[in-house]
């Protein structure tokens, strides 16, 4: 499945104009955060299964890597859904139930009522068809540290391919600067519309290809005030569409 094109004239935001989308999606839209967890989880296990699982996720192992916050609850909804597919998945999470967002924590509760093997302490095993990155999104302050530090250098010695959800964990969203450690993606869904970070030529090597998902935000959010952006949507002819 080929996902379509689109020009260059989508706006790219900072980690300040995202945040701002995030609250008033929430506080003036009323569209909360598990809806949009539930959408980028959705499109995220989307993409792994026509780009990296052929079509057909039965018999291909997936290790989904979940930080504690909303990036991490987005790949845990993709985890649930891979599982639905029929693939193996397995998910390794940064920290225990009690130390994540109430919204992450719900989406494990989920994937532990599904007998998924959930992995707290260990490391993966070696061999996979794809990992999912999904440790820390575009709110990351300063370098990954402890646990998914040694999630995010597991991954790039595993030698199968990486998707990021929303930014390869490692990278400032904003400036586009490579921290001391960073996923090293094959490709990166990017959600609404991509962060300013992702276009720096210094990202380059980490994001790879990069995609963009619809997580449902109306048009006329982005004319609001704060935002003063104009744009048509770039999701007319698919959810998912193609940036680079």
């Amino acid at each position: 499945m080929e996902f379509p094109w689109i020009d260059s004239d989508v706006p790219y935001l900072t980690v300040e104009q995202m945040g701002e989308v995030d609250r008033l999606m929430i506080e003036e839209f009323g569209i909360d955060l598990v809806r949009m967890m539930e959408n980028a989880g959705r499109s995220l296990a989307h993409l792994a299964r026509h780009r990296f699982l052929d079509g057909d996720p039965r018999r291909k192992t997936v290790v989904v890597l979940a930080g504690t916050g909303g990036n991490g609850g987005g790949a845990m909804v993709a985890a649930r859904r891979l599982h639905g597919y029929g693939a193996d998945v397995r998910v390794a999470v940064t920290a225990p139930r009690e130390r994540m967002s109430p919204v992450a924590a719900q989406q494990l509760d989920m994937l532990t009522r599904l007998d998924l093997p959930v992995l707290v302490h260990d490391l993966p095993y070696a061999t996979a068809d794809l990992i999912i990155d999904g440790l820390v999104g575009y709110s990351l302050l300063g370098s990954l540290r402890g646990r998914a530090a040694e999630l995010a250098l597991w991954a790039n010695d595993a030698g199968a391919p990486v998707l990021a959800l929303d930014t390869p964990s490692g990278l400032d969203a904003s400036k586009g600067a490579v921290l001391a450690t960073a996923v090293r993606a094959t490709a990166t869904l990017t959600l609404a519309l991509p962060k300013s970070g992702l276009e720096s030529p210094e990202a380059e090597d980490v994001v790879g290809e990069l995609y963009l998902a619809d997580i449902s935000v109306p048009p006329q959010l982005y004319a609001e005030p704060s935002l003063a952006l104009h744009l048509e949507s770039p999701f007319r002819q698919s959810d998912i569409v193609r940036l680079r």
